[in-house]
């Protein structure tokens, strides 16, 4: 019972970061804005692992689809979801599911923290490239509906290219906060 409450409270809390962290946004004339969701997403599957990340990124997903101002820029509901940006709201499911399980693994197998760094940060990337790639067709295909023809790669320099170097920033500070974050709650409770 007390493995389940401490589940459902880092769960919560989770989500509660990645909801605080899309709030911080710098807007792009794209309409994508560059936020700390990326951060937030691998920040808490790197510390919670495979089950608790995803079902912490699930929970403010469906927060956000049920109204509550959890996207970015405090906008929430099914046109959130399911408009030109929801593609990447989705995409951070593979996220988290790609980093958790990598973390998973690393910490079965024992790795020393000073080589957990790098495999984990690189299962990040991997994440955050998948999630690149499903919110990208997304766009791309909202976008086509309207009937403006845009070339792929206007879209990638839309809805890729801006955002690279602020995703590894963010993914380095990931890394550096999830690993000692987890070793501590992990002493305690896991």
């Amino acid at each position: 019972m007390k493995n389940k409450s401490f589940d459902l409270a880092y769960i919560a809390i989770a989500a509660a970061l990645i909801s605080i962290c899309s709030w911080i946004t710098i807007p792009l004339p794209s309409g994508i804005p560059v936020t700390l969701q990326t951060f937030g997403v691998c920040t808490a599957a790197g510390i919670l692992g495979f089950k608790r990340g995803t079902a912490a990124t699930a929970v403010y997903i469906v927060l956000g689809l049920i109204g509550m101002p959890v996207y970015s820029a405090f906008r929430s509901g099914p046109a959130t979801l399911f408009g030109n940006t929801g593609g990447y709201i989705i995409g951070f499911i593979f996220t988290a599911m790609i980093t958790g399980i990598a973390s998973d693994f690393l910490d079965k197998e024992g790795v020393k923290y000073k080589k957990e760094r790098f495999p984990l940060f690189m299962a990040m990337c991997s994440g955050v490239l998948i999630c690149y790639a499903f919110g990208t067709l997304w766009f791309a295909t909202v976008w086509a509906k309207s009937g403006d023809a845009v070339a792929i790669s206007t879209i990638l320099g839309w809805c890729v290219l801006p955002y690279i170097i602020p995703d590894i920033i963010k993914l380095i500070l990931a890394v550096f906060i999830s690993l000692p974050v987890k070793r501590f709650i992990k002493k305690y409770t896991f």
